[in-house]
């Protein structure tokens, strides 16, 4: 397996090519895509990180960093849109890591905001992404955390309105805006008896027809697991270069 190299991009100005290259990726893996909607929410986002090795490109995520001026005080987001990687290709850190250094980056400009990681979720992989990255974290199998709960509610209301259930903590558009193929969505039987994927599956039962999960952590050295945060606290001291 070729090793990936990832790399960030601002999302505006990408080459035609290489978005049509993205998008091929993301129908390749989601039905009820189209290349309209996959542009304007390409539009809609701040940065892109590039997922590449010796065949060309592989996977990418996008990102879109804001400031939130919420009823507990302003804060800093980065909302992770579509990501997507190759199965080939599965298992490799490249992305994490590259998200986590991109965040401290981030944190750094922005030193007298909180920074918070918005995550909807459509699938138990996606959302397993959490514990490997955070401590704490909403919605979690075994704690419950009021304030990170009404911090989610408040930025998932203000992002996708009347789509958003905040009794379920689901998205829940009219018509799906992608959901993953029937072959990825389905669960193995080892998979499903995990707590984390047991939890996903139980908050997020419409997940195949493209319901998505609210989570959110904070991205913050003492918040972050070893696996991301020397990446983070590279980002805070170094940037990207």
């Amino acid at each position: 397996m070729n090793s990936l190299t990832a790399s960030v991009k601002p999302a505006n100005g990408l080459p035609d090519e290489l978005v049509d290259r993205m998008y091929a990726i993301y129908a390749a893996h989601y039905d009820a895509c189209d290349t309209e909607r996959f542009r304007a929410d390409l539009a809609a986002k701040s940065h892109v990180i590039l997922l590449e090795d010796a065949a060309g490109l592989r996977g990418f995520s996008t990102v879109a960093h804001y400031r939130h001026a919420g009823t507990m005080g302003p804060i800093a987001v980065m909302f992770s849109g579509d990501t997507v990687v190759d199965r080939e290709v599965w298992g490799q850190q490249a992305l994490s890591r590259c998200f986590a250094r991109l965040a401290g980056t981030l944190r750094a400009g922005e030193p007298e905001l909180p920074l918070y990681w918005l995550l909807i979720s459509k699938g138990h992989r996606t959302y397993r992404y959490l514990n490997l990255f955070a401590r704490r974290f909403f919605p979690h199998p075994d704690v419950a955390d009021g304030r990170l709960g009404a911090i989610a509610a408040e930025l998932a209301a203000a992002r996708f309105g009347s789509a958003y259930d905040p009794r379920a903590g689901v998205i829940a558009f009219a018509q799906s805006h992608g959901h993953l193929k029937a072959v990825l969505a389905a669960v193995p039987a080892g998979a499903a008896a995990r707590r984390e994927v047991a939890y996903f599956l139980q908050r997020n039962p419409g997940y195949r027809e493209g319901h998505e999960l609210v989570c959110l952590a904070e991205l913050a050295t003492e918040n972050l697991r070893a696996i991301v945060r020397d990446e983070f606290e590279r980002g805070l001291r170094h940037g990207l270069g």
